[in-house]
Formats: C-alpha cells, structure tokens, sequence
C-alpha cells in the first residue's frame, strides 16, 4: 500500500452515525455495516412482533460480488507524497460510509434498510381500537 503524508487545513462535519467512518490518515482495512427498520405510519401504532430483521429478506440475501477477471497492471510514481486538503465541510455521513483522507488497503461497507410505509383509510382508522 501506498504511503503518504495527509494534510488538512480544515474540516467542519455535522453529524457521523450509523457504522460510518472519518479518517485521515492511511487504514490497512475498513468495515462498515449497517442495518435498519424504518417504519412509517399514518397513525401512531407499535405491534411488539416488529423489529425483527429475520422476517425480511432484504436483510439475509448474498450480495453479488463482480469480479475483476482481467489482469491489470499498474505503475505510479509519487513525485509528491502528501495529500493536502485545505477546505471540507460535510454536513452528515451515514449508514455505512467513509470520509477518507489517505489510503486504504481494503474497504468493505454494507448498508441494508428495510422501508415501510402504512397509509390507513380513515374509516379503518375510526372501527380499530388500536388507532384511538
């Protein structure tokens, strides 16, 4: 792996959540993973069964890996070996990202959300108890 000097004047982030990663500087490996259940509803309901990530098979499918399956050769010459940065400003990075300012040897991020959205006619809404 490549080695070089990382300079940052200034960085201004907001918010980093959820698996998510800032670094400066070289990483030999960086793992990200994240998962989530995003459950929108019209009415204000909570079933004690939901949360579950197993139910979904969002959550437990492979994820198709694209080989590279032709040879590649590469020549660099670092005639400067620093990385200079003067100015960022991120307002958020999340579920299972990377603000990287250097080098990596191996980066692996995975990022699984589940969205569920429950519009109810209003006359269901008036009959269920549950909705009162």
């Amino acid at each position: 792996m490549l080695q070089r000097t990382s300079s940052v004047d200034r960085i201004n982030i907001d918010t980093i959540a959820f698996s998510s990663v800032f670094e400066i500087g070289d990483s030999c490996f960086i793992k990200g993973f994240s998962r989530a259940i995003a459950d929108q509803r019209e009415a204000e309901y909570f079933n004690a069964k939901e949360g579950n990530f197993s139910v979904y098979p969002v959550f437990s499918e492979p994820i198709p890996l694209i080989p590279i399956e032709e040879d590649i050769t590469m020549q660099t010459t670092q005639l400067n070996p620093i990385i200079r940065v003067q100015n960022i400003d991120i307002i958020g990075v999340s579920s299972s990202s990377v603000v990287h300012i250097g080098n990596s040897g191996n980066i692996s991020m995975e990022a699984r959300v589940k969205h569920i959205r429950q519009v109810y006619p209003k006359t269901a809404l008036l009959k269920d108890e549950n909705f009162s």
